[in-house]
């Protein structure tokens, strides 16, 4: 790529957000979850902010012990479609699961996205890490860690296959002749694996995009290799500079391994910015939601990553208990890091319990120290972009207001939106269809970054 390299931004759009006590402030809407006024609100100030994409996650198993925002919240798809209507330009990213469901409606959702949206979809591909959630879905075992992700790679072939279905000059809806579409133009995916059965076509035509945006959230062996041949972008979580330079070197050397270029894929940290005017504010902001939960909740919070391990049953003050396969089978990026930085530290569950529930990150202070600390990681090749993540009121708001100017004046971030699709927000080429591609056809070179 010639043209200077660009900071890419997303903001997670997450109710009364990711924190066991977040609701219990008062200065948050208790039912934001629920409310679409609070999601267009958000959604609109991250487009005002010029972010490229607004993101929801999801899961399919929830308990008494589990994070509040999560017992009542929007399906991911339902919601981006309706901020679709209040919202121009920004992408619209949305996470299902790939063990928990169809490739050939999910296709089809996305694609509707895509198509309601102007190319602006993206999804974020999932394997559903919690066991309980196959007692929703007819009680069958669930899939173990790397079954999952075999499955997942054969449903990403599925739903690629799918959104080809067309060509993007099939229908012809010519009056005059009566001729609606191009015969020649549709084609049958016919696909049979070992895991799905799948005729096609599709139902619905590619966007101007060409298909979704793929993003992947696993940041496992399994998960780093699924991202490295099929995503788009990848969603992660490393909390130091070395531990994300290191993730973003391999995700990129595994991509290149399978003949993709390094920029086809970009790595996406998430992020917890907490701003204040001064340090000391900042700290206090991350005091106060730490005050909002006991050591119970944050018991019931870490349990979660390990499949609701109940953790009641170990001493508080006592090192960190040994669980052996424990997690494995759930977040296992998440529970290996809770492991390895609990024995670092020489932690105590009690420890381990408050820092998981409301960990005190790099991103807490003054606006200039959020943008520098997003410029370095940015420049040190750890990261093409962050996920922002409001864990505190107005935490998106101090963000667009107090952070992206300063991002716009370094010449890091645009100042205004180039293009009209999430594909070309990122940069990345819109996938030529394959059946065109046989045919010996090009995309116009004019639509690769629309």
């Amino acid at each position: 790529m010639g043209q200077k390299r660009q900071l890419k931004l997303g903001a997670m759009i997450h109710g009364i957000g990711g924190h066991m006590g977040a609701w219990r402030h008062p200065d948050v809407q208790a039912d934001a979850s629920v409310s679409f006024a609070f999601y267009s609100q958000q959604a609109q100030k991250a487009e005002a902010g010029k972010f490229d994409l607004v993101f929801v996650a999801d899961g399919l198993y929830i308990n008494e012990k589990s994070l509040p925002h999560f017992l009542n919240r929007f399906e991911p798809i339902s919601i981006l479609s309706s901020l679709a209507g209040v919202t121009g330009k920004i992408g619209l990213v949305g996470t299902v699961s790939t063990s928990y469901s169809e490739p050939f409606t999910v296709a089809r959702q996305f694609a509707s996205l895509d198509l309601i949206s102007g190319g602006r979809a993206g999804w974020n591909v999932v394997t559903s890490p919690l066991e309980g959630s196959a007692k929703n879905y007819g009680n069958k075992p669930h899939p173990d860690h790397a079954l999952r992700y075999r499955i997942a790679e054969e449903y990403l072939t599925v739903a690629k296959g799918l959104w080809d279905s067309w060509e993007d000059d099939a229908f012809v809806r010519d009056k005059q002749t009566g001729v609606f579409f191009d015969p020649a133009k549709m084609h049958r995916l016919d696909h049979q694996g070992e895991f799905f059965a799948v005729q096609g076509p599709l139902n619905i035509a590619r966007s101007s995009q060409g298909q979704p945006v793929i993003f992947q959230a696993g940041s496992s062996e399994s998960g780093k290799e699924l991202a490295a041949k099929s995503a788009d972008a990848v969603f992660t979580g490393q909390e130091t500079l070395e531990d994300a330079r290191r993730f973003y070197r391999e995700v990129k050397e595994r991509a290149a391994a399978y003949g993709r270029s390094e920029d086809d894929i970009l790595i996406f940290p998430g992020i917890n910015p907490i701003i204040g005017k001064t340090p000391e504010e900042a700290r206090r902001k991350h005091a106060e939601l730490a005050s909002l939960i006991g050591i119970e909740q944050a018991l019931h919070y870490l349990g979660r990553f390990f499949d609701h391990h109940d953790f009641s049953q170990y001493p508080l003050d006592e090192p960190f208990p040994e669980l052996g396969e424990v997690g494995n089978n759930s977040f296992r990026s998440t529970t290996d890091k809770i492991k390895q930085k609990a024995r670092e530290e020489n932690w105590t569950l009690r420890q381990t319990a408050l820092y998981t529930a409301t960990p005190e990150g790099e991103f807490i202070g003054t606006p200039e120290h959020i943008a520098n600390l997003i410029e370095h990681w940015f420049l040190q090749k750890a990261a093409d972009g962050f996920i922002v993540q409001a864990n505190v009121p107005r935490a998106l708001d101090d963000f667009v207001e107090l952070v992206v100017p300063i991002l716009q004046e370094r010449g890091l971030f645009r100042t205004e939106y180039e293009a009209d699709t999430l594909r070309g927000h990122l940069g990345i080429s819109v996938p030529a269809n394959r059946y065109a591609l046989e045919q010996g056809k090009k995309p116009d070179a004019a639509d690769v970054h629309s």
